[in-house]
Order: C-alpha cells, then structure tokens, then sequence
C-alpha cells in the first residue's frame, strides 16, 4: 500500500500515456478532451516528479526518452488492464436457462403460480419448464432437472424429497357430497397417465379401501391431463380422485372441496439432478426456489 501513495497523479500519468502513444500533445489532448497546454503541463510535472525526462520534445513531434519508454509500457498494461475491468462490469450478465422438467400438473397447478418468486430472486436466469409425463434425460439438453414421483432412488442422480402425495376425492362444493355413499350418484372423474402400465390414485384402488355399495369405479371420463380432472371438478362435472398437494389453494379458496376419505397414499415427489451438476450456481438456484416453495406449502398447510 505504501508503494501506491508514492504515486504520480493518476492525471499526469493518463496525460502522459496518451502522448506517448499518440507522440503528440495535440493528439492526446483531444482524446482526452483537455487542451494541448494541459498535457503538456501534465507531462511536465510528472518528469519534475520523477526526476527524469521522458520525451524528446521536437518542432513537430514527441520523441520517447529510453525512461519513456519503459513507463510507457508499463501504463499501457495496466491502463488496458483497468479498461477491460470497467467494460466487464459496465456490461450486463449474460443470460443463463435452467430446463426443469415435470408432470403437466406439477408444472401448472404448483410451479408457474410461483415463477416470480425465481426471477425476482434470479432476474437473469430463464426457467424453461418441460411439461411431460416421461422420465426425460437430464443430459443439459432435453432438461437439467427434474420434479419426478417415485421411491426417490434413480441412479447417478441426487434426489431431495418435496412432498408427500395423498390421494383423497374432492369436488366443488356445489355438489354437496357428505358421506361415501352418495357417490353412487355422482360422475366420477379419472385421470390416466398415458401408455403407463402403473396408475396412481385410481378409484379401483380408493374403492378397494371405501368399499362403497354400488359404486362402479369403471364408468366416467378418463382425462390424460390431471389439469384437466382438477378444471372439470371446478366446474361441478363429477368428483375428482385428487392429489391434493395440487390442488391446495382451491381447497384454501374453498373453490373444491375434500368431503369425506379415505385417502391413498401414494409415493413422494422429488427433485432430481446430475450428482455432478447439483453445485452448479443455476442449478442450486433452481433447487433453492422449488424447496422454498415445498416448505412454504408444508408450513401453510
């Protein structure tokens, strides 16, 4: 630190650097928008300083002495140096994307209503949300993350639970449904997940525990988008075999109701990742947004 309060100004040493490179006062005077008299009064005060001349003066030219040399290759360095440091933090961040991959429901019942929460937090991070009942790759091409369901065991992945999934019936409150029973008098809606051999949730399997008289768990529409079994009991159509993780905040709104159990359960939901990429800055990004909104819903519940 004491070396750098044994300096010359800043100004005569700028002054000076612009008339070495130009080899003319006049020249280093315009780009630094002073006059020809100013850096030549700069240049002046830094060879009394310094002991030692640093230019040649002739009628039409600036000649550098060896002194001016050295210094000048010395200030041109660090000048460019301080240049490209001041451009770097002028510059806006380059943009990131993070592809999170999940079920249509996951993705339009839990997550979009809570995006502004990431780009507040990350506005120079776009989220690219992959919509998809599949277990897509996450090879940072087709996604970099996931929000899967299952037992929480898939190979060369890192797995951190979000939420338990309970299936119980549920319905707009129009309907007035009070007890098991009445289902028989009512359409059942169901929700398939295309070309997959296991369903969770189904009423074959909530009437295996009910075992309510007369209830023909076969019959009702079959809908491949749970968004669209949640839109349908909105609307009064029938009621819904639910995980009700997905639908809190109409069950908070009192929009849907749940009337009566029993309740399934059902495997945890997780978010997953490359072990090698869970450090990633976007990644960890990511992962601290869909955990907060995890715990945020458990604590509201």
């Amino acid at each position: 630190m004491a070396l750098l309060h044994s300096l010359p100004p800043l100004a005569s040493l700028r002054a000076f650097e612009a008339a070495a490179r130009h080899c003319s006062a006049k020249l280093a005077a315009n780009e630094l928008s002073v006059t020809p008299t100013a850096i030549s009064h700069q240049v002046r005060q830094l060879e009394e300083s310094l002991g030692v001349a640093l230019f040649v003066r002739q009628p039409r030219q600036l000649v550098l002495t060896p002194q001016g040399r050295e210094l000048q290759a010395v200030l041109s360095d660090s000048f460019g140096a301080m240049a490209q440091a001041v451009a770097r933090l002028r510059a806006p961040p380059e943009r990131s994307a993070i592809t999170l991959s999940t079920t249509p429901a996951v993705a339009a019942r839990w997550l979009l209503p809570r995006v502004g929460a990431l780009r507040a937090a990350h506005p120079r991070l776009d989220l690219r949300i992959h919509a998809s009942h599949d277990a897509v790759p996450l090879d940072g091409l087709t996604a970099d993350v996931a929000i899967r369901y299952g037992k929480g065991q898939w190979p060369g992945l890192v797995a951190e639970k979000l939420f338990d999934t309970v299936f119980a019936p549920a319905c707009s409150p129009a309907l007035k449904l009070r007890r098991p029973a009445d289902l028989v008098k009512h359409t059942l809606l169901h929700f398939a997940v295309p070309n997959s051999k296991t369903q969770p949730g189904t009423w074959a399997a909530w009437q295996q525990e009910a075992q309510v008289p007369g209830l023909d768990v076969t019959a009702g529409p079959v809908f491949s988008d749970e968004t669209h079994t949640v839109s349908a009991a909105l609307q009064g159509q029938g009621v819904a075999l639910m995980g009700l993780a997905l639908i809190t905040d109409e069950l908070r709104a009192g929009n849907l109701v749940q009337p009566f159990g029993p309740v399934l359960q059902g495997s945890p939901f997780y978010l997953v990742c490359p072990q090698a990429r869970r450090d990633d800055p976007n990644v960890a990004a990511v992962f601290e947004w869909v955990k907060g909104i995890s715990s945020l819903d458990a604590a509201t519940h």
